[in-house]
């Protein structure tokens, strides 16, 4: 949610940062609803205060003994009036609050300029591509291959864009899941969260996902929404707080299973396990004060890399230009790993998280604040989110990565310990 002070006091950055998003001036527009609104407050505030002045003479009046006929009659006038005004101001101020909810951030000074993911700026990379000697498979091929990955039986009692796995498969997954946790919490002192994965509106409206992605969502028959991203509840776990500064900053984790419809990426990667409607997510999400808010990015961005670093995954770190960015963002890296398996085994790098900071765009709409050490006045507390990482999506890269010419995959040495010290994943028909 913007801040209509700042769109009042400065008016041509606002559009200025609307403009890099790629939407027309939109200030003018919003300035004149706002004046609407504020006239009707003011002019309720005026009747408000004459309301009181006329009741206070009409019963100096009584006491004395004189006739008040005439200010009872304007009471009552007056009383009128502001029945139509309040119901005025209150469509007034919902159509402000619309346009604003409707909006996306204002992105960073610092985030390039471009109109989609082609523009997004490489800043670092870390790991060596794997060569291999043969062709590489990709996961569907790999996870099929051990009879353990299986979208038939998944349609079937789903539909598309599920699956189910089994057996070593399904216990890599939760190693890796097992893993990331215990680095996050252990070692980057994140604390563990293990929240609802339902939610209300209200959740999903401070973290920016309604009203405008309904459609990306699923919601429940008895008006309950299903996460699509742990993001949303740890987030709001401050909604509505004033925390203190010694509080911040509040660094959080979990590990949920994750739904999107998927309803913007009709036809993309409709493949395998990419780009599924259910999917486990470890996430991270940090609330900060806003003069630390660009270092709690770079941190939470190092807690994903060093997931992929004890993996021994080649990745890339890049930063999202204005038209890649996400719509509650003011600034977003995305970390990709190096997948093998991918365009016919030519290889290619994929997001595997996504790290932001949202400023204080999230805490408006849900009213978070903090106060510092010896201050009277609250400040929005600014929130950042990213994920440490998406489980699925690292399983996949594991898959690819760890591959042998006879369809086996290596277990990597850190996730041992949580296969029951199984060091190979053998193809069906081999010996386990």
């Amino acid at each position: 949610m913007h801040d209509i002070k700042r769109i009042r006091d400065d008016a041509a950055s606002f559009d200025a940062g609307m403009a890099r998003r790629g939407l027309d001036p939109l200030a003018d527009g919003i300035l004149a609803v706002d004046k609407a609104w504020r006239a009707t407050t003011t002019e309720l505030q005026t009747l408000q205060q004459r309301r009181n002045e006329a009741s206070k003479e009409i019963g100096t009046r009584k006491r004395d003994g004189a006739d008040a006929d005439d200010l009872i009659a304007e009471v009552g006038e007056i009383k009128a009036r502001m029945q139509a005004l309040e119901d005025d101001e209150r469509a007034r101020k919902e159509e402000l609050d619309d346009i604003l909810a409707g909006l996306p951030n204002l992105p960073a000074d610092d985030v390039p300029d471009g109109a989609d993911e082609s523009d997004n700026v490489e800043v670092r990379r870390d790991g060596e591509s794997k060569a291999f000697n043969f062709r590489p498979k990709d996961h569907v091929a790999l996870g099929e291959g051990f009879g353990l990955m299986d979208f038939k039986s998944a349609a079937a009692m789903s539909g598309t864009r599920f699956v189910v796995l089994r057996a070593q498969l399904a216990r890599l997954e939760r190693a890796l899941a097992n893993f990331m946790l215990n680095l996050h919490v252990r070692e980057h002192d994140l604390i563990e969260v293990a929240p609802p994965v339902l939610v209300r509106d209200s959740a999903l409206y401070g973290t920016g996902q309604l009203p405008k992605f309904a459609e990306d969502l699923f919601r429940t028959e008895d008006g309950l929404w299903m996460i699509p991203t742990a993001e949303v509840p740890l987030t709001n776990l401050v909604a509505g707080e004033i925390l203190g500064e010694a509080e911040l900053p509040l660094r959080m984790t979990a590990h949920t299973p994750c739904f999107r419809s998927e309803a913007g990426a009709a036809g993309k990667d409709t493949r395998g396990m990419i780009r599924v409607h259910q999917f486990n997510k470890v996430e991270m999400v940090t609330i900060a004060t806003p003069d630390n808010s660009d270092a709690e990015l770079e941190r939470m961005v190092n807690c994903g890399e060093e997931v992929l670093k004890r993996l021994g995954l080649a990745y890339r770190v890049v930063t999202l230009a204005t038209g890649d960015l996400g719509f509650g963002a003011r600034k977003t890296y995305d970390i990709e790993v190096w997948l093998p398996g991918q365009n016919d085994g030519a290889g290619a790098y994929r997001e595997i998280s996504s790290c932001s900071n949202c400023g204080d765009f999230q805490a408006r709409r849900m009213n978070a604040r903090f106060r510092a050490e010896g201050e009277k006045q609250t400040q929005f507390v600014h929130t950042l989110n990213g994920s440490g990482l998406a489980v699925g999506r690292t399983l996949v890269a594991v898959l690819e990565n760890y591959q042998q010419a006879d369809g086996s995959v290596i277990v990597p040495e850190v996730l041992r310990h949580f296969m029951g010290g199984v060091e190979v994943i053998e193809p069906a028909g081999k010996a386990a």
